[in-house]
Formats: structure tokens, sequence, C-alpha cells
């Protein structure tokens, strides 16, 4: 079973200690089911000066949240939705909200 949930999705924390927060999804790590999501699960990364991380020292980034743990909020309705699967006339499968019945693909 494919993932529902892609990058540049927009998506609402369901648990953990950032319930409530929105966020878009930044990266997906299919083979662990886990999503990093903007401005969520902020780590602190103790880095040695690299050209990556110019001088080093303590770096706040985004960790990893399971995809269980959040749930997409449908572009048209704005609310947080379950996701399914409808093809179009042309044969193209896409993602379908819950609960407003739009397409959330392009």
């Amino acid at each position: 079973m494919g993932l529902r949930i892609k990058k540049n999705d927009r998506v609402i924390v369901l648990a953990g200690k950032d319930k409530g927060k929105q966020g878009r999804v930044l990266q997906v790590i299919p083979k662990k089911n886990r999503v990093v999501v903007e401005r969520v699960n902020i780590i602190k990364k103790h880095a040695r000066p690299s050209p990556k991380y110019g001088q080093g020292g303590i770096i706040e980034m985004e960790g990893p949240i399971h995809i269980s743990n959040v749930m997409l909020v449908c572009p048209r309705c704005d609310k947080p939705t379950r996701i399914g699967n409808r093809i179009l006339d042309d044969g193209r499968k896409v993602r379908v909200c819950k609960k407003c019945k739009e397409v959330v693909d392009q």
C-alpha cells in the first residue's frame, strides 16, 4: 500500500508534543513510514564546522514523525480529511478528499 501523504502537502499533527500544529511536508521517508513537517518536531543537532553548517555549533532542525500522526488538510474545504482514490475519465489515478469529494492532486 502506498503512502497517502506526499511532499508539499499541508498536514495537521494529530499526536505528540506538537499536536494541533499545521505545516507543509518537506520530506517523505517511505521505508520508515515517516514524514518531515515544516516547523514541527524541532530537534537540536550538534554539528562540527563544515561547508554545509559553516561555523558549526547547535543547529535546530525538523525531525521526522510517524505518518500515522499526521492527517492531510484538504486545500478545497480546509479541513483535516482522509484520502480516497479515484480514476478519472482520462485514466489518471488521483487522490480525493473524503469530506468534500474534490480532487486533491492537480
